[in-house]
């Protein structure tokens, strides 16, 4: 059999076949297409900004002060000029709940930022050194993380005395374990991988390695680590104002305003529902936000 006939003379119009080809799509728009997909995420996120908004522009927009008493207006119910209410000394409930909201949202996003910058830290030096560096810091580590997180915030909040400032003390002093365990284990499996080992055969240094190979390529467990320590910080916080250990009077987060509340509960229970709806909300927010960074920025996932 000739050659020849072993070929097909291909016409010019099938040369001209359109290609069909997906559109590069970085790893970041992917997360973000895949977010936007999971309901229960995107309620969270608008739910967290609507708070943030009246959070910051209500104290200001509010006709009344946080700590404004009015002692002729005491337990005044419902209404629109008291849309929540008012409490035992005549203060508008509203008012102090969007002023609280500040306290109690700067407590959970500075003990999340705290827990990012000390947690990533120890965590990446400890997972890149390894050997008996790996072996005492990871030591410290379990020594704290067998003590609850909780215990340890309310000691050194009887040692620091309430306030505010010294809750973020507490807080950045104990909060960052679990995100220290979390790096170390990441960086631990990537700095073997080949593009490390790269890094070091070019002449990089530990510290460029670890800042500029390591830690970014650990972003999304991070990121979902620190967002559902948010809604751990704002219950931490509550529950110590709660107890009379977080912020002091006439200062108002949600945890006081709950306090304050629950003496009225049966008489007055808008003072205790209020707040108490409040920090719900958040902590399901974060939640449900968490649960969708976690599927969107699963590289497995992507599709």
């Amino acid at each position: 059999m000739d050659d020849k006939e072993l070929f097909e003379f291909v016409g010019k119009e099938e040369l001209q076949i359109k290609e069909f080809v997906r559109p590069s799509v970085s790893y970041w728009s992917d997360a973000w297409r895949r977010l936007k997909k999971n309901r229960f995420a995107m309620i969270g996120l608008v739910l967290i900004i609507i708070l943030i908004v009246f959070a910051i522009i209500g104290p200001i927009i509010s006709p009344y002060e946080y700590d404004q008493t009015d002692l002729n207006n005491v337990y005044a119910p419902m209404s629109w000029k008291h849309i929540f209410g008012t409490d035992e000394l005549g203060r508008d409930v509203l008012t102090r709940v969007l002023y609280g909201a500040r306290i109690s949202l700067a407590v959970g996003f500075v003990a999340s930022f705290l827990n990012l910058i000390i947690g990533v830290i120890y965590g990446g030096i400890s997972g890149y050194l390894g050997g008996r560096v790996d072996n005492i810091m990871m030591r410290i580590v379990d020594i704290l993380y067998s003590v609850p997180i909780l215990l340890i915030v309310i000691l050194l909040m009887v040692v620091l005395k309430p306030g505010l400032t010294n809750v973020f003390i507490a807080l950045g002093i104990a909060y960052w374990v679990g995100m220290a365990r979390i790096v170390r284990g990441q960086v631990l499996s990537l700095k073997e991988q080949e593009f490390t080992l790269a890094a070091k055969a070019l002449g990089a240094d530990k510290k460029r390695i670890l800042l500029k190979h390591l830690i970014p390529n650990t972003i999304g467990p991070i990121i979902i680590t620190a967002t559902l320590l948010i809604p751990d910080a704002i219950f931490f916080e509550s529950f110590l104002s709660f107890i009379g250990l977080g912020v002091s009077a006439p200062m108002a987060s949600w945890g006081v305003l709950a306090s304050d509340g629950a003496r009225a509960f049966m008489s007055h229970p808008n003072l205790f529902l209020v707040p108490s709806l409040f920090i719900c909300i958040t902590m399901l927010s974060f939640n449900f936000l968490g649960d969708g960074l976690r599927d969107s920025l699963d590289p497995r996932l992507r599709k």
